[in-house]
């Protein structure tokens, strides 16, 4: 499990109920829960949360088979809202400007195979890889954007395989990072975790070319670290749209059986 520092910055009209809508800066508000308040309830202070647990390390915590409190990242990704209907989201990703960031499609196995000593970024034998249903996935995903016409200008991935071959599968390109790998652990401090934002964010915040959306494939940590929501399941995407100034906004999330009923 890692901590990582977040704040929360909810604001609230009288009687309406909140949903959570991260907006991000270079000082970033995090919001970790949504919020129901009645007539009257503004909330806005900031809150810290050193020592709180998120999602285990390396992607290792979905097939563990134990019964635990979601974490911070976890309730956040499951509260998450999107800020536009489907005709809205469809528009935008069509004229262009936004970020699409995807965790890796499913696979046979899911630990953390950054820990593992035998793992080999230059051996696909060495890693974890996709099961028969994520490359299913990644093709029907590039299938939808073709239908869709959504334009795809960069397309990112980390090292992995399993990250590669999704962008692969589903673009047929891609442009790999050493930026968006994990960290060799399973489980991270806080100077490895703003590592990882670090590393990522300039990939969130960098305008697409001009009617181009660009295209990101990593890991869910690296994700969490920057964003503060732990990207779930696998396949899922998080449309966010940069501002230009450093900043970004979360517009939308998508599984990935999603895209074909935009």
């Amino acid at each position: 499990m890692h901590p990582v520092n977040t704040s929360i910055a909810l604001f609230l009209g009288l009687g309406i109920v909140g949903a959570v809508t991260p907006v991000f800066s270079a000082t970033m508000r995090v919001p970790v829960e949504p919020a129901s308040f009645g007539s009257g309830a503004i909330v806005g202070l900031p809150v810290e949360s050193d020592g709180w647990l998120l999602s285990q390390g390396g992607e290792g915590g979905e097939a563990a088979g134990k019964v635990e409190e979601m974490s911070a990242g976890e309730k956040a990704n499951a509260a998450f809202v999107n800020r536009l209907g489907s005709q809205q989201l469809l528009a935008a990703l069509r004229s262009g400007g936004n970020i699409i960031y995807f965790r890796h499609a499913q696979t046979t196995k899911d630990y953390a195979d950054q820990a593992d000593p035998k793992m080999s970024l230059a051996s696909c034998e060495t890693q974890r890889k996709l099961s028969a249903a994520g490359i299913e996935q990644s093709r029907e995903i590039g299938k939808a954007f073709q239908t869709l016409k959504i334009p795809v200008g960069t397309v990112h991935s980390s090292q992995y395989c399993r990250a590669w071959q999704t962008a692969d599968l589903a673009f047929g390109r891609h442009q790999q990072s050493a930026k968006l790998n994990f960290l060799p652990f399973e489980d991270y401090t806080d100077a490895q975790m703003a590592e990882m934002k670090a590393n990522l964010l300039p990939f969130l915040t960098a305008p697409p070319r001009p009617g181009t959306n660009t295209v990101v494939v990593g890991h869910d940590d690296l994700f969490e670290a920057a964003t503060g929501i732990y990207p779930d399941p696998q396949g899922i995407a998080y449309v966010l749209t940069p501002d230009g100034k450093g900043g970004f906004t979360v517009q939308a999330s998508l599984k990935p059986d999603q895209w074909a009923s935009l």
